[in-house]
């Protein structure tokens, strides 16, 4: 079964990519759609993948008749990082993050721990079942609860007090694979980023809806570019990200809480975020061309020449 949110948000980011691609000259598209989904107004060969077929051989297949991959896949159960290790060992260009990058950022702990050794504001995450044992970080607010792996909002909860959350945890079997940090109070915002070689500049500060239904979090969209305010002070955080973590490559998100003391890091995403969804029409350039570039320019990563727009573009994940 789909995840429907993840399915929502998987189908605009792919289409917002084509549509980019397609418009670059000299490019032909090719991609593989799961049977379920729709394929209209698709501007690329599709290749349709029914259930009961083995997705990673029909993916080798194809990578044997492409020049680049641009992998679009959540980080949860490594499948991103094998379909990034998958393009490398057919010698084909990965239009990527490296699976160093993708390794580490597919896991929320150890995102966190790197990045506050190297001196980079990030929430306390601790493994569930540790934090269980007498380990819980101190917290006045409450505490949410996450999938290390997972992707997006998908099962993230808010405990306002510890007996709550014990209480869930007893109920069940797979708590290894949780996280919990503090409930931060805050603006939530991300980033959209063009990286390579440990340097990265912002091409959107994003603002993010995430609402809080009942215990669970839900992500709704946002504006990008929404909150380009804060600009000077999130170029100086993406550059420190990226340094921290040079194996990412093209486009990449950072998912924050603007707290009253600063930006807050929760994650990095080494991947195509929702924002792409809104990135062209508020840039005012084509994003794909600009990732594209990065095979052609050497140096230091810079912007074309004419301003870009900074429109805030609202982007919503339940829009379809």
């Amino acid at each position: 079964m789909l995840p429907a949110s993840l399915a929502r948000e998987g189908d605009m980011m792919l289409r917002a990519l084509v549509k980019d691609l397609a418009d670059v000259p000299d490019i032909s598209v090719l991609v593989t759609r799961d049977a379920r989904l729709p394929t209209d107004d698709l501007l690329a060969e599709i290749h349709r993948v029914n259930l009961g077929m083995d997705p990673w051989a029909i993916w080798s297949e194809l990578i044997e008749l492409v020049d680049a991959v641009w992998p679009v896949a959540p980080e949860t159960d490594g499948v991103l990082e094998r379909l990034s290790e998958l393009v490398l060992d057919h010698g084909k260009v990965l239009l990527g993050s490296r699976p160093l990058a993708v390794r580490l950022t597919a896991s929320k702990q150890q995102t966190a721990e790197h990045l506050v050794s190297n001196g980079i504001a990030a929430a306390p995450t601790l493994k569930l079942s540790t934090a269980l044992s007498g380990g819980m970080p101190p917290n006045t607010t409450g505490w949410v609860v996450k999938p290390d792996d997972g992707a997006g909002a998908e099962d993230t909860l808010l405990f306002r007090n510890q007996t709550a959350l014990h209480h869930w945890a007893a109920s069940r079997s797979d708590v290894e694979g949780f996280v919990v940090q503090p409930y931060l109070l805050g603006a939530a915002a991300s980033l959209s980023l063009l990286c390579r070689d440990g340097e990265a500049i912002v091409l959107s500060c994003n603002s993010q809806d995430v609402r809080l239904e009942g215990d669970r979090f839900r992500y709704h969209g946002g504006a990008v570019g929404g909150r380009e305010d804060c600009r000077a002070v999130y170029a100086s955080l993406a550059a420190r990200v990226a340094a921290a973590v040079p194996e990412l490559w093209g486009y990449a998100g950072v998912d924050l809480v603007e707290t009253a003391v600063g930006p807050v890091v929760l994650e990095i995403n080494p991947r195509l975020t929702t924002s792409y969804v809104g990135l062209r029409r508020a840039l005012g350039v084509n994003p794909a061309a600009l990732v594209l570039q990065l095979l052609a320019d050497s140096g230091t990563i810079a912007l074309p020449p004419r301003h870009l727009r900074q429109q805030a573009v609202a982007v919503a994940s339940d829009a379809l």
